[in-house]
């Protein structure tokens, strides 16, 4: 199955040089699902419209300031191959090419819209993120917000001291209350005090109830919920309303990535980042830690770099993340060094300590051919 008729065609095209107040006012008045930037006529990013709503970016600011670069996508690309890209590149949205011609674009949703039939033999214990940050309602909106940047990730379940879910809190909420917080701040309503703010207990910010999903529940009817809210991912809870996990649209599009390939599927978000390190030593060294473990067969291999603001003599400090999906359930190891090759590696050295730990569990040797059959597209 190709993206052919699946192409959105309704997205803004705008000059990098163009003021993000003359973007939003487009982007208001054509309701797109995306914006192409351009650059002396030639294709130069994208933004997407999260991007664009949650942005606190002056209004004078150029349009080339806030867009992110996403890889090109042939009108004729196969929809897995467009889902890897994607996942890939950490982008919701791309753009699609007829040779040379500007064909439209293509998103998360039209992907998960076009195959969300196939979906209804998946569950979401098959292809959830069982690794998931939370923070407890004792927490600060500032703490917060420093746990969302420093594990790169964008919505934070809140739990009690049972550990119980009982709300959540996302990048959007935070950006909100900052926007409706200067509009009262110019209106003279408040002093406006930054640091008041940071100290704010998060249940002053968070979403309660939280809309959740069950492992044994069909990542049909999850996509279908997320649709009708409007959002990307639901919390994953056990009976006792304890977090079990999380899925996300992006997990759904990984899972459309599985292939059945002899050599490793290995996939790689955010491979901007990468410097002395490239995908076939990644590959290699992943293999190495999982034929310590001939018993293990490996579903899926994912590798996720996250750059934080911090350097050392020009040098990113990075956060790498890896997630292996096996017939041992899931595996990750994680760390943070300076420049991705070194990330990789305290990371990798975590994964290996925890695959050997595995060792003994009993394997489902029938779990990956189940899974990949379920996925037919």
């Amino acid at each position: 199955m190709d993206i052919t008729d699946i192409v959105v065609e309704e997205f803004v095209e705008v000059d990098a040089d163009e003021r993000l107040a003359k973007v939003r006012a487009a982007f208001d008045e054509a309701n797109p699902k995306g914006v192409i930037v351009t650059e002396d006529g030639d294709y130069a990013g994208v933004i997407g419209e999260s991007e664009l709503v949650k942005s606190r970016i002056q209004d004078d600011t150029k349009a080339s300031v806030l867009m992110t670069s996403a890889p090109r996508v042939d009108h004729h690309e196969d929809i897995r191959e467009t889902a890897r890209l994607l996942v890939e590149g950490d982008v919701n949205v791309a753009p699609v090419f007829r040779g040379e011609q500007l064909d439209g674009i293509i998103t998360t949703d039209a992907i998960l819209a076009a195959v969300l039939d196939n979906l209804d033999a998946l569950t979401v214990g098959q292809i959830y993120t069982d690794e998931v940050i939370t923070a407890t309602t004792a927490a600060t909106v500032g703490q917060a917000i420093n746990r969302l940047r420093e594990h790169g990730v964008s919505r934070l379940p809140i739990v009690d001291d049972r550990d119980a879910l009982t709300g959540i809190i996302t990048t959007h909420d935070i950006v909100d209350f900052v926007v409706r917080d200067e509009n009262r701040q110019e209106k003279g309503d408040r002093s406006g005090d930054r640091d008041r703010m940071l100290d704010l207990p998060v249940e002053n910010l968070m979403t309660d109830p939280v809309l959740t999903a069950e492992l044994s529940e069909s990542v049909e009817s999850t996509v279908e919920r997320m649709f009708d809210n409007d959002i990307s991912g639901l919390v994953v809870t056990d009976e006792t309303d304890s977090v079990d996990g999380i899925i996300t649209k992006t997990d759904v599009l990984r899972a459309l990535t599985f292939t059945e390939e002899e050599s490793m599927d290995v996939q790689i978000t955010n491979v901007k980042l990468l410097d002395s390190i490239d995908r076939a030593e990644i590959v290699d060294s992943i293999t190495q830690v999982v034929d310590k473990y001939q018993a293990m067969n490996v579903i899926h291999a994912h590798v996720r770099f996250h750059e934080h603001k911090e350097k050392l003599r020009g040098t990113p400090l990075i956060q790498a993340q890896i997630r292996l999906r096996t017939s041992h359930g899931q595996l990750a190891g994680s760390g943070e060094g300076y420049g991705a090759n070194h990330a990789f590696h305290v990371a990798l050295d975590k994964l290996e300590r925890n695959v050997l730990e595995r060792k003994g569990v009993n394997a489902d040797a029938k779990q990956r051919g189940q899974l990949l059959q379920n996925l037919e597209l």
